[in-house]
């Protein structure tokens, strides 16, 4: 018996891709999905990115870049064998988590949200309630109050729960509350965005705190936190609206922070570390930006490596690889390969949307709902294969693809469309 077996692992996902605010349309409304949510299941604690396992957003270690070899490097004229079709989620950006032979999601249905689980033949196996919607005074922006939530994965029941706005004094944003919670060792790290803690750590087993950060007092940005090793720290990066920080994750402590930010106060992708490195990206006109993080004692001095206004990043999300950028950009339109170290731009296509990679492929979904198979190289813009993804309801396709276990979701609204991406 594996001696880590009494311990809990736990998975999460992003209910959606940080696109929070409901969009207008003629027929109505479309309305975003926005809470937390922590899955728990029995096993070691080490949390592990191994084929047929995509646990939460972008992946175990949050690159978006998938394991998984032995893909399909072609696909006939109209895609990839369609193999099932999820329905019923209702609507949201909700893309999908799986693990243990599970896969789920979120979506909302008459103005309450739900969980969702289904096994892999797509049968649901269970379905709960976290939270009700809100709705600010603008009559665009509908979400949800940042109820964080543990669940049993095998049954739906609730472990724990906890009011983020009420425990840290934290006004709900305007487009709700959008991240993907990261989960390390018996710890979880989340952004309530509040007075009595910006950026905050609990114990992922019960929900107490650990450690709050007020020292951080902007506004929320709309991003997930990443983890790394650097400098003798161990340490939680981030973006508020208006700047990039790091904090020592077993205190809180800020380390270091550098401005940025768009006239929106909205930065929505992920940052990303590499090497010493941190990169972040910006929509709405703003650009992106290479931070090298000078270790000097106990300190953290960040210095700025370059700028560019190229591939300012909506929600889409960006992937490195073999020392170079993949992402598209916002005002600065267009699909984008760009020099890690340098920003200088390697390629351009036309395009706007989300992505993911794997085996040695980029698998980039055009928000308009057209998803091209293109080589992972600086070289060229190289388009392999492409099809059109059915329509699952109203709006643009904004929840990220994932693939797993040999398989591409791809989730538009109600429907969670479903690909064999092994041929067999």
């Amino acid at each position: 018996m594996n001696k880590m077996e009494n311990f809990q692992k736990q998975y999460c996902f992003q209910n959606n891709t940080r696109a929070n605010a409901c969009v207008r349309y003629k027929q109505g409304f479309l309305f975003s999905m926005i809470f937390f949510l922590v899955l728990t299941v029995t096993g070691c604690d080490t949390i592990t990115q191994q084929e047929g396992n995509w646990p939460c957003f972008h992946g175990a270690d949050r690159t978006n870049k998938s394991t998984e070899t032995g893909l399909l490097k072609k696909w006939p004229e109209t895609g990839p064998e369609l193999l099932l079709t999820i329905s019923g989620l209702g609507e949201g950006y909700a893309t999908v988590a799986i693990a243990e032979g599970y896969i789920f999601t979120a979506g909302m249905i008459d103005e309450q949200t739900y969980i969702f689980a289904f096994d892999l033949n797509g049968n649901q196996i269970w379905k709960t309630p976290n939270g009700q919607s809100w709705e600010t005074t603008l009559s665009w922006a509908t979400s949800y109050t940042g109820r964080l939530a543990a669940f049993e994965y095998k049954t739906g029941n609730e472990i724990w729960s906890v009011e983020l706005g009420e425990m840290f004094d934290a006004e709900i944003p305007e487009y709700g509350y959008s991240e993907s919670v990261y989960i390390d060792g018996d710890r979880l790290y989340c952004n309530p965005a509040g007075k009595k803690g910006y950026i905050v750590c609990l114990d992922k087993n019960n929900g107490n705190l650990i450690w709050a950060n007020a020292e951080i007092q902007e506004p929320v940005g709309n991003n997930s936190l990443i983890v790394f090793e650097y400098g003798g720290y161990r340490q939680i990066s981030g973006v508020t609206g208006n700047s990039i920080y790091g904090v020592d994750s077993k205190t809180g402590e800020l380390l270091w922070s550098v401005d940025y930010g768009n006239d929106r106060e909205n930065n929505i992708a992920d940052p990303i570390f590499h090497d010493g490195y941190v990169f972040v990206s910006s929509g709405y006109g703003k650009g992106c930006i290479l931070i090298k993080l000078n270790a000097s004692g106990n300190k953290i001095i960040p210095e700025t490596v370059w700028q560019t206004e190229l591939m300012d990043n909506h929600h889409g999300g960006i992937i490195l690889h073999d020392g170079y950028l993949y992402g598209a950009g916002h005002n600065a339109r267009g699909w984008f390969c760009l020099d890690f170290m340098t920003g200088k731009e390697m390629w351009k296509s036309d395009g706007k949307g989300s992505l993911t990679y794997a085996d040695g492929m980029l698998f980039c979904l055009d928000e308009r709902g057209i998803m091209t198979l293109v080589t992972a190289t600086p070289e060229k813009y190289e388009a392999i294969s492409t099809f059109e993804v059915p329509s699952g309801g109203k709006g643009f396709h904004w929840a990220h693809p994932v693939v797993c276990g040999g398989r591409l979701y791809i989730r538009h609204t109600d429907k969670i469309f479903v690909y064999d991406l092994k041929g067999k």
